[in-house]
């Protein structure tokens, strides 16, 4: 149970306070906290500045953080997580038990000065305030004190030591409000390498890169993923960061989903795999660092999402807009869905037990609920209380996803809130409804008047004994989060240590081999892979089109080179001239368009809107898309509309120019080699350019290094296809977005099929203790 003392290279006083020896670390902001030792105990740290104390009881040290000069049983380390929780929630007013309920918008450390993170500090910006780049912004000082926030929800840092400095100024400014309660700190995945990301061996970066989503999937090697969770759970720590907002186990069985690029794939034995490996990797400390059944100093809470799964969206539009509300099931496929929640993130393998966070997505469950009603999963009892927590026992907390009360925008491809069944009621009554459904928390609220007026509905409704109890049963399973990672008993980091731990190059070294692990060889043919280093190669420049990024911001077009050409240079002589070359690289994206299934133009025009979501590069007519939707209709922004289909529309991705480079680039090489490497956001269609190319190596997301790895030979491919690469777009159309591996898949000139699981080495089809698993037995 003792934490392992850590080496601190800063300059140390000795102080004595409450009769108990104390080492006070001044760090290099000035910031003043100290440490207390127990021997056969938890060690403990406070900031003077708060007003904690230290009590002794029985020769133990512990924080008297609500300065009453009592130990009470939320103080007493020597207490289960549960017991802790349950006293501390009794003493808690409503009102601090709303501000445990909201969960902060995304913040940038310093805040941006404009944009969706922006922030002022004493009224002014960051480049003019004065301020220290780790210093609180004035809305984190309102929500934190004001409405006694203490779920913060964090994005891009400066530095791996502003992060740690900016969590000790926190950690400092709550320890002294009410109750001491410490934050719980969060991040959407950050571990995500980029196509232009670079390993350096030897040298360390502001994170470790990992592959994410589908490329993690490609691997299929859970262990991969264990060792994932295990050193990101490191780094996370060292942040400050105590919750994951991740792993994404969706089942990725809708092909044009945006959102597929961030699951492990169709295949619901390897997503629940992957899945369980994952939080197991984050949430389980071991050793020194263990405080209770798998959890510790190095834990870090996985909050699963999407519950029940959001990855049947009808038509692939996603959720996170108007548009794409409705998840289908006409397969009646929706069982298998759950498997990688029930099957594994609430079946680990490790101490834990289950995951202890859950997110519900954005979307209605359509025709899911036996009483009829179609409300969005946050809202929905169905799908809350009757499934996740009365039928699959789950007992962790239940966090909305982020803007779900908010009022959603004009149109339905603006991006605002997402309050889908219940579009026509006011925000406080969302925040009823969303309580009254089972959820603890509400992702994105940083105010806590709506939970306030949401106490006094069910007050009016139910009496005040049933809301304290209902408010109080949230409160415990949210503050049992904070209790078993120790944090009440030490919050607050050593830069200099963070500094060594984010990013080492062990780290670092881990994450890229694991990145070319992911990368796919689909083709290649007559063995024309590997190419030796230093033969010279063509690459071309791209087009890069406008495209909108989520709030309709749009970007410059450009034309440049898709890879830096340092990375280039690095393995091949690099010409311009096709004629001079002995092969071609030609670097793609997987085709997209960046209206998501929804053209306002369409609408404006009298029609409903509503435009097939391509998986080709070339225009597509969707001649074989549903006459009728499954669902549809918005009570409040578009109620005319009750048929989303778009049958015999037309589509055509914005990257349509990347099809015209490949050819081009065949026609100039005059026969010599012509390798496309793709760098794929979902599944996509290869019948346009297979036949005219001599090798494919496909890579989800992962950095461009990693695929001239495997095009040079320095490494060997041996990722296969968590998904199912299509034929054609009809059998997109036709098959069902609940259900996986229903697709006809595309064959290649060489007689391979590019099914769920395929993958090549240089020996040719990939077989191995791998596919032998989890390849399906009729392929």
């Amino acid at each position: 149970m003792r934490r392992k003392t850590i080496a601190i290279s800063l300059v140390l006083s000795l102080v004595i306070m409450a009769c108990t020896k104390g080492t006070s670390m001044e760090n290099e902001d000035g910031h003043n906290f100290v440490v207390v030792h127990n021997e056969q105990g938890a060690n403990l740290a406070y900031a003077p500045s708060s007003g904690v104390k230290i009590i002794i009881d029985e020769s133990f040290n512990f924080k008297d953080l609500n300065r009453n000069g009592v130990l009470d049983k939320y103080e007493d380390w020597r207490l289960s997580a549960e017991d802790r929780a349950k006293d501390l929630a009794s003493k808690m007013s409503v009102e601090e038990i709303a501000g445990l309920m909201l969960y902060s918008a995304h913040q940038s450390i310093p805040a941006s000065e404009k944009g969706f993170f922006a922030g002022t500090y004493g009224g002014k910006h960051f480049s003019q305030s004065g301020a220290a780049a780790y210093s609180l912004s004035d809305a984190q000082k309102v929500f934190l004190k004001d409405d006694n926030l203490r779920h913060v929800l964090i994005t891009s840092v400066e530095s791996p030591a502003i992060a740690a400095k900016w969590n000790n100024e926190m950690q400092a400014f709550v320890e002294g409000i009410g109750l001491g309660i410490p934050s719980n700190t969060s991040s959407d995945p950050r571990h995500v390498a980029t196509v232009t990301s670079e390993f350096n061996a030897g040298a360390g970066g502001q994170i470790s890169l990992w592959p994410d989503g589908l490329a993690m999937a490609a691997t299929f090697d859970p262990s991969i993923v264990k060792n994932f969770g295990e050193i990101a759970a490191q780094e996370y720590r060292a942040l400050g960061i105590t919750t994951a907002l991740s792993p994404q186990i969706d089942l990725g069985s809708e092909p044009r989903w945006y959102r597929i690029s961030m699951t492990f794939g169709e295949d619901p034995l390897l997503t629940t795999d992957m899945g369980r490996a994952y939080i197991d990797g984050f949430q389980t400390s071991y050793g020194d660092d263990e405080i209770k059944d798998g959890w510790g100093f190095k834990s870090v809470n996985a909050m699963v999402k999407h519950w029940p799964s959001g990855g049947a969206e009808e038509g692939g539009r996603d959720g996170h807009w108007a548009y794409g509300k409705f998840a289908v099931f006409p397969g009646k496929n929706f069982d298998t869905h759950l498997k990688p929640f029930t099957e594994g993130a609430f079946k680990l393998e490790g101490k834990t037990g289950m995951a202890s966070a859950v997110m519900p997505y954005y979307t209605i469950s359509y025709n899911q609920d036996p009483s009829g009603q179609e409300l969005a999963n946050g809202f929905s009892k169905y799908i809350i209380t009757d499934l996740l927590r009365e039928k699959y026992k789950y007992e962790g907390v239940v966090c909305t996803d982020w803007m779900i009360t908010h009022n959603e925008g004009a149109t339905p491809n603006t991006f605002r809130g997402k309050p889908w069944g219940v579009e026509g009621m006011s925000v406080d009554e969302r925040h009823y409804v969303a309580l009254m459904a089972g959820l603890d928390q509400f992702g994105g609220n940083i105010e806590i008047k709506p939970i306030l007026a949401a106490y006094e509905m069910g007050k009016n409704i139910h009496g005040e004994d049933f809301m304290r109890k209902r408010f109080e049963q949230s409160a415990v399973r949210l503050l049992k989060n904070i209790f078993r990672l120790g944090l009440f008993e030490n919050p607050y980091l050593d830069p200099a240590e963070t500094v060594k731990i984010v990013g080492n190059p062990e780290f670092m070294k881990a994450g890229y081999e694991a990145q070319v692990k992911s990368v796919v060889m689909l083709k290649n043919k007559e063995n024309v892979l590997p190419l030796a280093k230093q033969k010279t190669v063509y690459v071309p420049k791209m087009y890069f089109p406008s495209v909108k990024d989520w709030w309709g911001t749009p970007s410059a077009p450009r034309f440049d080179y898709p890879i830096d050409t340092k990375m280039i240079e690095k393995y091949y002589k690099l010409t311009e001239n096709p004629s001079e070359a002995d092969f071609a690289i030609v670097f793609v994206a997987s085709p997209y368009a960046e209206n998501g299934g929804y053209d306002i133009r369409d609408r404006q025009a009298g029609g409903n809107g509503y435009v097939p979501i391509s998986l080709q590069y070339s225009t597509y007519t969707a001649t074989d898309a549903r006459a009728q939707s499954i669902a549809a209709g918005d009570p409040v922004i578009d109620p005319s509309i009750t048929n989303r289909s778009y049958k015999d529309k037309t589509s055509t991705p914005s990257n349509t120019m990347d099809l015209k480079s490949i050819l081009d680039t065949k026609d100039m090489m005059a026969g010599k080699p012509v390798i496309v490497a793709i760098d794929a956001s979902k599944p996509m269609i290869f019948h346009e350019f297979e036949k005219e190319v001599d090798a494919i190596i496909l890579r989800f997301g992962v950095s461009g290094q990693a695929a001239l790895d495997i095009i040079s030979g320095a490494s060997e491919p041996s990722g296969l296809l968590p998904v199912q690469m299509p034929a054609n777009m009809r059998t997109v159309e036709k098959q069902l977005e609940d259900v996986p591996h229903d697709m006809d898949c595309h064959k290649d000139s060489e007689g391979n099929v590019y099914d769920f699981a395929f993958g090549l080495n240089w020996k040719g089809k990939i077989q191995d203790a791998r596919t032998e698993k989890y390849q399906i037995k009729n392929q």
